[in-house]
């Protein structure tokens, strides 16, 4: 049976669990408030800049190049940002899934200890039963493991799937840079 002060103590973790997630939430939405704000003002600086650079343009000839000029910088533009955001979400969700990790071993320890404690102090003649109980625990420990590991291989798998997008990305936008300079000459 649970005391006041060990239900107090895990009330007081909770919290402070949740307030710190609140914080890395923040922490998230700041940083992504930043980038946003910078990649505006990047893109309304350079917008000015091709206006201007397309206003003294003087034959198609030259407003193919400058077209060409425009497409891979904004096709790696467009990529870094991408990235970015994407780094700020998995660096959220380690910090989600870190807190996560560290409450379930909490209370796997917890529970493996209430469980001993019942069992030390089962009657003669539940062995069986006792057996049965430590069985299925362990059993749900491994189940949770493996679906930790799964967890794990299936956000390597998505992080090599975002470089290879992105380098296949980067490696289009160039060859559509040059497609242009190949069709003036």
């Amino acid at each position: 049976m649970l005391t006041a002060e060990q239900l107090l103590a895990a009330h007081r973790s909770n919290l402070n669990a949740v307030f710190g997630l609140t914080g890395k939430v923040f922490e998230s939405w700041e940083k992504l408030a930043e980038l946003n704000i910078q990649t505006a003002k990047t893109a309304l600086s350079e917008a000015a800049e091709t206006t201007q650079a397309a206003l003294s343009v003087k034959d198609a000839q030259e407003l193919m190049a400058l077209h060409a000029s425009l497409l891979q910088p904004t096709a790696e533009k467009a990529v870094a940002y991408s990235r970015h955001v994407y780094d700020i979400a998995t660096s959220t969700s380690a910090e989600f899934s870190k807190l996560a990790e560290a409450q379930v071993a909490d209370a796997q320890d917890k529970f493996g200890s209430a469980v001993e404690n019942v069992t030390k102090n089962a009657p003669a003649g539940t062995e069986n039963a006792v057996a049965l109980v430590k069985s299925a625990v362990a059993a749900a420990n491994n189940a949770y493991e493996s679906v930790q590991k799964a967890v794990k291989q299936a956000s390597e798998i998505v992080e090599n799937n975002v470089n290879t997008v992105t380098n296949t990305a980067l490696k289009t936008g160039q060859v559509a840079a040059r497609a242009p300079k190949r069709a003036t000459a």
